[in-house]
């Protein structure tokens, strides 16, 4: 075999525009608090066609705050998905709530809004058919109210909402989108982040927008937008003095330098997008003829696919943590997408998960291979991938 060619997993696409931009912030005494933050703030807002952008430090603590402000309290339910990044579950722990898990649909991989519904319907009704929802160490004199749903819209696909939605307005609850992943998509022609009572992106290096490390939430309702600057400010208010704090907070602010190339980075998120797409449109070309593999899966309610990452589902008989070794042998790197929340060591002690809970997500998650992807990727690396991919699917054990 010639020496593999070097891939990375993911890259980040920036120009001399960001470098530039950065380097402005850089010249002047503002670093934190300042005009890039609002820019970028009423950049993205106006984007995705939300009233409100509040920036943070990471995509987790928007969800968090997004928590405290559903009024989530410590014994409180909020039904999301276990085939997701932690993060979704682990915002609902900060504030001692419970996330109570619902099994995922097999196309997409997104929570599955009938579920969704038999168990807000269950829970609201309460006694035995309430039970079967729980998990197995939270003794029912701990639980409290079902309070929230939080669905992720997985790999930048949005999860189905509409029905989501539904069943919310019908037990009033709040909804909070866990758009990290999905900036840009669009469902039933409505943009991810505008659907529910407030949504998150998330800006890590390896995401469609980057500012290195941050996040923002997107809201139409003022009193949260309020709330969430209190909030990531260590609870100061824009009416108090300096220094003076009117609730529990957090520093969860976005510097000025993040927000620059997160401005530069929104500026030309069409472009971003477009490339994105196009990488993955040579992945779909190259592996539509390779039996062992499962492309994405777009579905009909999904108008835009904003393309996160490229992950594929390895058929039986390949063993999917095989083909891993074996590909990166060859240079190229791929992971698992996602090991499910609940048989994460730590939820399996805290709440008593066990394999067979939730068996979609659990299939997806020992079949699921995220391949190389960016908007950086050439054609001569997508094929590179796609001929080791083959190769080694041939290959006897």
């Amino acid at each position: 075999m010639s020496t593999p060619m070097h891939i990375p997993m993911a890259s980040p696409d920036l120009t001399d525009a960001e470098r530039e931009a950065v380097a402005k912030v850089l010249q002047s005494p503002i670093l934190s608090i300042g005009p890039q933050v609002v820019a970028f703030e009423q950049a993205v807002a106006a984007y995705v066609g939300a009233d409100h952008g509040i920036a943070v430090n990471s995509g987790t603590s928007g969800l968090h705050l997004c928590v405290i402000a559903s009024d989530v309290q410590a014994g409180d339910l909020v039904i999301t998905t276990p085939f997701s990044f932690i993060a979704s579950a682990n915002c609902i722990m900060y504030e001692r709530a419970i996330p109570l898990f619902v099994d995922v649909d097999p196309q997409t991989g997104n929570i599955d809004p009938n579920l969704v519904a038999e168990a807000a319907h269950d829970l609201m009704r309460g006694g035995d058919s309430a039970l079967r929802w729980l998990p197995r160490n939270v003794p029912t004199s701990a639980i409290n109210r079902l309070r929230a749903i939080l669905p992720v819209h997985s790999f930048g696909q949005p999860a189905d909402m509409d029905p989501i939605l539904a069943t919310a307005s019908e037990h009033q609850l709040t909804v909070i989108e866990d758009a990290c992943e999905a900036i840009g998509a669009s469902y039933k022609g409505r943009a991810a982040g505008t659907l529910g009572d407030a949504a998150v992106f998330a800006f890590y290096p390896n995401k469609q927008i980057t500012t290195g490390e941050g996040g923002l939430i997107v809201t139409s309702r003022k009193d949260w937008a309020d709330l969430f600057r209190s909030l990531r400010n260590q609870g100061r208010d824009i009416f108090d003095a300096w220094l003076n704090h009117t609730r529990l907070g957090y520093n969860y602010r976005l510097d000025e330098m993040s927000a620059a190339i997160g401005l530069v980075q929104t500026q030309r998120i069409e472009e971003l997008l477009c490339k994105r797409e196009q990488v993955a449109s040579w992945y779909n070309e190259r592996l539509a003829h390779i039996e062992m593999i499962e492309r994405p899966q777009i579905a009909k309610q999904t108008t835009r696919m904003s393309w996160f990452v490229y992950v594929v589902r390895v058929r039986p008989p390949a063993d999917r943590n095989t083909l891993m070794a074996r590909l990166a042998e060859r240079g190229v790197p791929s992971r698992p997408y996602f090991t499910p929340i609940h048989l994460q060591p730590f939820y399996q002690q805290q709440f008593g998960f066990q394999r067979g809970d939730f068996p979609i997500t659990e299939y997806l998650g020992d079949v699921s291979l995220a391949l190389p992807f960016s908007g950086v990727m050439t054609e001569a690396q997508v094929d590179y991938v796609c001929e080791q991919l083959a190769a080694c699917l041939t290959m006897r054990s």
